[in-house]
């Protein structure tokens, strides 16, 4: 049990990196994809510059034709067939044989890339093997073993396809024969035949080591990669069939291929798979690639797959529009549920905010009005002791002040009386009355003359003597601040006029920095200790 869990684990393991390398291959090919115009252009650049060598001798021009052709070849089917055509023209007139079979293998090649397979034999079926090199009889003989075996696909007749099989076996063999001098081409014709024969394994190991140890170029590598990958599918591995199909649809758009079924089974395999976003692009990458180099075959074979993935598509879009359009309605709603709620929020919270308002100015009254109530009742305190006090002592004055009356009444001495009365001193006793008050009221109010010149500039302030406590103009402010508002009652207090009052308040106010209509306002504001 131990063994089967490992071996999951290590099957799920490899199965992870295998998507990982088809994912990053997908990823791969579709920037490829984005960058086939940057390889574009540089083909059509060097075929302008082949096109200005096309001069000099009949042998230069031959050759130089043969360069353009075979960027043409697999890139644009009419310029292919042109410069073919000129190739054979330019042959015959050099009465070169081998030119003249070199041009018509040429012609035969571009012609099977067509589809036009008759055509493509009538060509090549008039050159004579025996007189060509082994080199030239390799390129002919796999040319026309390639036609037969295109035949068997095109035409899918039983009785057609054994005998297209047979000859098509047949050229392959003498190709194989006549390259025995080239491993890797040797390798390649040997790999198709073993595909040809189904014998797949065969065709496995030997594409494979093509591919592992030899350096190909585009074209190569993509033609190796597209038929190894046909053997995986053949044999049940469309993943490892999708790697390959992804290296040789790169290689043949940095090659400029345009007549390839790479990029074409590619999309179907997808497709198959469910991978319709994908599979779409790529079927629209093969019908651009079919109208690009005009082959009618690769535009039918194209075209019957196209309108499935391109229906599976549409219907793909159409469920996510759908989804999209439920998913907006979704979000609509939310939205206005969520203006809808934060409207409310909002209104709580700025009933929050004033309700915080009026308990913070509620707070900061009720702290005023404590503040207040114990400075009123500070007040009240000292005022009380300092009411009985005084109240004590005119008592004590005046209980004296009886009996002095009482004894001079009994002893008949009314003149004494007089004299008595007479010694009475009220301007002494209204200065002990002020004294007493303005102890008091420093008591309560150390600060008090300190702060009150600080409302005036320096040469306005109150300089008090030595041992004077308030001077008039401090114990009028002083009466103010204790609560006392009516001038009439102050004038009374202090035994001034009413005029006199408001001569000392208004030259007072007159001096301060701080505005008239404010002054009382900022006595008030004076605090006890």
């Amino acid at each position: 049990m131990r063994a089967a869990l490992v071996i999951g684990i290590c099957f799920s393991f490899f199965s992870v990196l295998s998507q990982s390398k088809t994912d990053s291959l997908l990823n791969q090919l579709s920037r490829t994809i984005e960058d086939k115009d940057s390889y574009i252009h540089q083909k059509l650049d060097r075929i302008e510059q082949y096109k200005r060598a096309v001069k000099g001798s009949e042998n230069q021009k031959f050759y130089a034709q043969l360069k353009v052709y075979d960027e043409y070849k697999t890139f644009i089917y009419d310029s292919a067939f042109t410069y073919a055509l000129k190739l054979q023209k330019s042959a015959y007139r050099s009465h070169d044989q081998l030119k003249i079979a070199y041009s018509k293998m040429k012609l035969g090649f571009v012609l099977l890339s067509s589809g036009m397979y008759k055509e493509s034999l009538d060509s090549l079926l008039t050159i004579k093997a025996n007189v060509l090199p082994d080199t030239m009889k390799t390129e002919f003989y796999s040319l026309i073993a390639r036609a037969y075996y295109d035949l068997i696909d095109f035409n899918d007749h039983t009785y057609y396809s054994s005998l297209y099989n047979k000859l098509g076996n047949a050229y392959m063999d003498s190709a194989i024969v006549s390259c025995e001098h080239n491993p890797r081409q040797s390798l390649t014709l040997r790999a198709l035949r073993n595909l040809k024969t189904n014998n797949l394994m065969d065709a496995i190991t030997d594409f494979e080591e093509l591919m592992k140890n030899y350096k190909l170029s585009d074209p190569q590598l993509a033609i190796a990669a597209s038929t190894l990958s046909f053997v995986y599918s053949k044999s049940g591995q469309p993943d490892h069939a999708i790697d390959l199909l992804c290296i040789a649809a790169i290689a043949d758009i940095r090659s400029c291929t345009k007549e390839t079924v790479a990029i074409l089974n590619l999309a179907e395999i997808l497709y198959k798979k469910g991978d319709i976003k994908r599979a779409y692009t790529y079927i629209k990458e093969a019908m651009d690639a079919a109208n690009y180099y005009g082959a009618r075959h690769r535009k039918i074979q194209v075209a019957a797959i196209f309108p499935i993935i391109e229906g599976a598509e549409l219907n793909n879009v159409d469920a996510q529009r759908k989804i999209f359009i439920l998913y907006s309605a979704i979000v609509t709603v939310l939205s206005v549920l969520l203006i809808v709620f934060a409207f409310i929020v909002f209104k709580q919270f700025r009933k929050l905010q004033a309700a915080k308002k009026t308990i913070s100015e509620t707070n900061d009254n009720l702290i005023e009005i404590n503040h207040k109530l114990r400075e009123a009742d500070k007040i009240k305190e000292e005022y009380i002791g300092y009411y009985f006090n005084i109240n004590t002592e005119y008592l004590g004055k005046i209980e004296n002040f009886k009996k002095a009356i009482d004894l001079k009444l009994m002893t008949k001495k009314i003149d004494d009386i007089k004299y008595i009365v007479n010694n009475i001193n009220l301007k002494k006793e209204r200065e002990e009355l002020y004294f007493s008050f303005d102890k008091v009221f420093l008591k309560l109010f150390p600060d008090f003359v300190t702060i009150f010149n600080s409302y005036f500039n320096e040469e306005d302030r109150i300089i008090l003597k030595d041992d004077q406590l308030l001077t008039t103009e401090l114990r009028i402010f002083a009466l103010i601040r204790m609560g006392i508002n009516d001038s009439e009652k102050i004038a009374k207090i202090l035994d001034y006029s009413i005029n006199t009052i408001y001569s000392y308040k208004a030259r007072i106010k007159s001096k301060s920095i701080v505005p008239n209509e404010e002054f009382e306002q900022k006595i008030m504001e004076i605090q006890t200790v």
